[in-house]
């Protein structure tokens, strides 16, 4: 059995706007560029392999906090948002022409214009999963961090998921042949000594 973290990166500006990103490479902002300088990864986690989505605001986010590069994977990219990226969920429930819906309540196959769903997501996540062999960091976002969870979990985007996501935390999966378990508590990063 191994263990498999994921870490959500950065804020961004379109974050802190409230807009959708999903694959547009919008970097770390300033703030989060500052904040992330002074963490790291807890010790039981330096020596792990430190995987990161192609986009800039996660490969940014693991080089700060592991003090190394991280491998690229395409399979860890933010769920495609299509037609709905750079808008606001704000302005989407206000516009009677969008079936827009939060994601908690998408179900497994629920699919935005142009975009991805859950499920298609889990279908490029899992075979990524399968070559795991070692302890791995992953630096991504919160789509795949919501798929990964539902799957350790048992949510199926049916209402408000068993767990919250939160920054500069690891969530720690346990990997088993055919089975993924969530550890309760998430592991805080570090403060970097001054």
């Amino acid at each position: 059995m191994i263990r498999l973290a994921l870490l959500r990166h950065g804020h961004t500006e379109w974050n802190r706007a409230g807009r959708i990103q999903g694959r547009t490479d919008v970097p770390l902002d300033d703030e989060a560029t500052r904040q992330l300088t002074g963490l790291r990864l807890p010790e039981a986690w330096e020596e792990a392999d430190i995987f990161a989505s192609p986009l800039s605001r996660a490969i940014d986010t693991a080089r700060l906090v592991a003090d190394r590069a991280p491998r690229i994977d395409p399979a860890l990219i933010e769920m495609n948002w299509g037609d709905w990226e750079g808008l606001r969920a704000a302005e989407l429930y206000a516009d009677p022409g969008h079936d827009y819906r939060h994601v908690d309540d998408w179900g497994w196959h629920y699919t935005p214009p142009g975009g991805e769903s859950p499920a298609a997501l889990r279908a490029r996540l899992l075979p990524w999963l399968a070559t795991r062999d070692r302890d791995t960091v992953a630096v991504c976002h919160i789509g795949v961090m919501r798929v990964m969870l539902a799957l350790a979990s048992d949510w199926h985007f049916n209402g408000p998921p068993p767990f919250q996501i939160k920054r500069n935390r690891l969530y720690v999966l346990e990997v088993a042949p055919g089975k993924l378990t969530l550890l309760p508590d998430p592991v805080r990063l570090i403060e970097r000594a001054p």
